[in-house]
């Protein structure tokens, strides 16, 4: 199976290309950011300390996962529930970063990528899938812009976090820190839109020899 992975901090632009992208080529999207969040909704509906490694590592071990695609979009359970709106919270978000941290956390679903990724086509977007999680695949992108120009994006998601916070706490973990793959293809979204995005990223696609075919 094909794996791009599409890697970027908070509010670059990745989700958006990689779903966009995912559409366009006829393959699966994987939103690993939207299974981070779930995790952390978990451990917080638990009432576990996010910023605790062994609280978190434990609610999760009692966790009941499950994952897989629906109309090439992923999805993932836990204990019979799907989140969805609730992935944007503000507390989920404010913890994110600090659950996703925790290798317990990191360990279970990059096992789950590679298990999803194994059944179809992908593309995945995250902050350590070209470095970490498919490292072997040689179709790796790294969007990024300026701060201040993801903080207004940031903003307009009606989140009000800090993105340099963001960054810091994501490129300065222990555990599969934030970081560009020494063969990624790197594009600056700042001055791009969704479509111009999507067209640099399926010309490099391009001059690798995995060219674009529209899902009909």
């Amino acid at each position: 199976m094909t794996v791009i992975a599409i890697d970027g901090p908070a509010a670059s632009g990745k989700s958006s290309v990689a779903r966009a992208l995912a559409a366009q080529l006829g393959f699966s999207y994987i939103n690993t950011g939207a299974m981070y969040r779930a995790i952390t909704w978990h451990i917080l509906r638990c009432g576990a300390d996010p910023h605790s490694p062994v609280a978190v590592a434990n609610a999760l071990d009692t966790a009941a996962l499950r994952t897989g695609f629906e109309s090439g979009l992923s999805f993932i359970e836990i204990d019979g529930t799907r989140p969805f709106e609730e992935l944007q919270a503000a507390p989920v978000n404010q913890a994110v970063s600090a659950v996703s941290s925790v290798p317990a956390v990191r360990d279970r679903l990059v096992a789950e990528f590679r298990t999803l990724a194994a059944t179809a086509d992908c593309v995945v977007e995250g902050r350590d899938i070209g470095s970490v999680v498919f490292p072997e695949t040689p179709y790796k992108f790294y969007l990024d812009a300026k701060p201040e120009i993801r903080q207004l994006r940031r903003n307009a998601q009606g989140q009000q976090d800090e993105v340099t916070t963001r960054d810091r706490f994501d490129s300065s973990r222990h555990t599969a820190p934030l970081t560009i793959a020494p063969d990624a293809t790197v594009i600056d979204t700042t001055e791009l839109n969704l479509a111009e995005v999507v067209v640099a990223v399926q010309t490099a696609l391009a001059t690798k020899g995995l060219l674009a075919c529209p899902r009909e």
